[in-house]
């Protein structure tokens, strides 16, 4: 967020909610490096790649994708939950 000086956010809670997730989404945070990611369609096919570079964000909502360390680089991942890391990967080539 980006708020001038003064700007106010009035204090509030998030209430309890029942959410039914289907599809883990991340985001990956770039602090160092380079990175080449490799983006697949729901078939597992090649579809695209793209150089991450610090300060890059990027959205991992649906497809596959993969990752090529350039650089010895530096990322911060976040994932909605739950998660479950024996049962929420399908590796494929």
């Amino acid at each position: 967020m980006n708020r001038p000086k003064g700007y106010v956010v009035v204090p509030h809670k998030h209430l309890p909610q029942s959410r039914e997730v289907l599809n883990t989404q991340e985001v990956l945070f770039v602090r160092s490096g380079k990175i080449r990611a490799d983006f697949y369609t729901e078939n597992n096919d090649y579809h695209s790649s793209a150089l991450l570079l610090p300060h890059d964000v990027i959205l991992l909502a649906a497809g596959g994708h993969g990752f090529e360390m350039l650089e010895d680089s530096e990322l911060i991942e976040v994932k909605q939950g739950p998660y479950n890391e024996k049962t929420d990967k399908l590796h494929f080539q």
